[in-house]
C-alpha cells in the first residue's frame, strides 16, 4: 500500500478552485441502447477488462496499461478488453450488472467522471451499484492545442479566446457536464474569464476529441495528461499547462496552471470495479494482483509512458475514499446549480 499525504488526497478528491457559476449541465439519458446480455465470461485463466468508453480515452489507456503490465509481469497469463461506449459509461455499467453472474473474471475501469455523471442524473446506474476493487492512478487535466497552433502559451490562448467569446471551440471526450467540460470551465473561471469564454464540444471518448483537434475542427482540447503525452512528445500537439500541483518528471517543459497564477488543481482518479455478484474472495484476489503489479518494473514502464501518478487504494480504504469523493462532488454539483435558479434552460 502506498502512503498518501492529506494534500495528495485532497488533490484527487476535489477541485481546488472556487466554483461560482454552473459547471455542469443537467441532462437526461436519451436514446441509450439496451445492454447486450451475451455471455462475456472468461475462462478463469485470463482477466477480462470492460471499458465504458471508446478507444483512445483515459479509461481505455489506463485499462490497457494495467492489462499489459499484468501480462508482461506474468501475474496474469492473458488479458482481453471490451470497449462498450454509450451514455457516458451507462451502457457498460448496465451490461456488467445484467451479466454479473457470468462475469467471474471481468472487471470494469471507472473514474471520478462516473461519479459526476451519476450526481447529475446522467446515469441510471453508477459505480455505487458495483463492487469497488481498487484505485490505481490519478491523471491530471491538460489544456492542449495542435503542434502548429499560433498559441505558444496558455495566456496567449486565453487572451485570444476572450477577445471574441464563444468563437474558440474546445473539444472534450465526455458529455457536457462531464469531467473534461468541468475542468476547462474551472480553468477559465480561475483565470478571471466567464465560463462561456470558450465553447465546449463533446465527443465520445478522447480518441474522437483528439481527431477533431488534429483536423482543425476544434482549436483546443481538454483532456487527461495520459491521453496526450505521446502526441505531445511527437510534436503533434502542445500541452499548454496542466492541473498538477507541480511539474511532472515526464513533462518537465510543461508548466502547471498554478505557476501561471491560475488556481486550478485537479486530479481524476481511475480504478476498477466488479459486478454486484463478485465474491469477497474474488475481489481480494484481483486487488492483490493490482497491488503486486504496482511494485513491478513492468508497471513503472506503463505508468511513466502515460505520465500517470500512482494512487493505490483497495478494500475499505477504497470504499471510504469513494464516499468522500461522492460527497465532495455532490457539494460541487449542488453549488454549481444555484446560479441556474430562476433561469430558463
Amino acid at each position: 500500500m502506498f502512503a498518501h499525504s492529506n494534500s495528495e488526497r485532497s488533490a484527487v478528491i476535489a477541485l481546488a478552485v472556487r466554483v461560482t457559476v454552473v459547471l455542469v449541465a443537467a441532462a437526461s439519458v436519451v436514446g441509450c441502447e439496451q445492454p447486450d446480455t451475451s455471455d462475456a465470461r472468461t475462462n478463469g485463466e485470463r482477466l477480462h477488462i470492460l471499458i465504458p468508453g471508446g478507444a483512445g480515452g483515459g479509461w481505455d489507456t489506463t485499462a490497457r496499461a494495467v492489462g499489459e503490465g499484468l501480462r508482461q509481469s506474468g501475474l496474469v497469463p492473458a488479458v482481453s478488453y471490451e470497449n462498450r461506449s454509450g451514455c457516458g459509461g451507462g451502457v457498460a455499467i448496465a451490461h456488467l450488472i445484467e451479466t454479473g453472474e457470468r462475469q467471474e473474471n471481468t472487471i470494469m475501469v471507472g473514474s471520478a467522471a462516473l461519479v459526476v455523471r451519476s450526481l447529475n442524473g446522467l446515469l441510471p446506474q453508477g459505480v455505487g451499484d458495483l463492487v469497488p476493487v481498487a484505485s490505481v492512478v490519478s491523471d491530471y487535466g491538460a489544456l492542449v492545442v495542435r503542434g502548429d497552433s499560433p498559441y505558444q502559451s496558455y495566456r496567449a490562448f486565453a487572451r485570444a479566446s476572450s477577445a471574441t467569446p464563444g468563437s474558440t471551440m474546445v473539444a472534450g471526450g465526455s458529455v457536457r457536464g462531464g469531467m473534461d467540460h468541468l475542468v476547462v470551465q474551472q480553468i477559465m473561471l480561475a483565470s478571471g474569464y466567464a465560463p462561456d469564454t470558450v465553447s465546449y464540444v463533446a465527443y465520445d471518448a478522447g480518441g474522437q476529441a483528439m481527431t477533431s483537434l488534429l483536423s482543425g475542427e476544434t482549436q483546443a482540447l481538454s483532456t487527461g495528461v495520459s491521453e496526450v503525452v505521446s502526441a505531445h512528445n511527437q510534436g503533434q500537439v502542445r500541452i499548454l499547462a496542466i492541473t498538477a500541483p507541480e511539474r511532472l518528471p515526464e513533462l518537465p517543459e510543461v508548466p502547471t496552471f498554478r505557476e501561471l497564477g491560475v488556481d486550478a488543481l485537479f486530479a481524476n482518479w481511475r480504478g476498477f470495479f466488479g459486478p454486484p455478484q463478485m465474491t469477497q474472495e474474488e475481489r481480494d484476489r484481483v486487488a492483490s494482483l493490482i497491488t503486486e503489479l504496482m511494485q513491478r518494473p513492468e508497471w513503472e514502464v506503463q505508468r511513466s509512458r502515460l505520465a500517470l501518478t500512482n494512487y493505490l487504494l483497495s478494500g475499505e480504504d477504497f470504499e471510504r475514499f469513494l464516499e468522500e469523493n461522492r460527497l465532495q462532488m455532490l457539494q460541487i454539483v449542488n453549488s454549481a446549480r444555484k446560479p441556474l435558479e430562476g433561469q430558463t434552460q
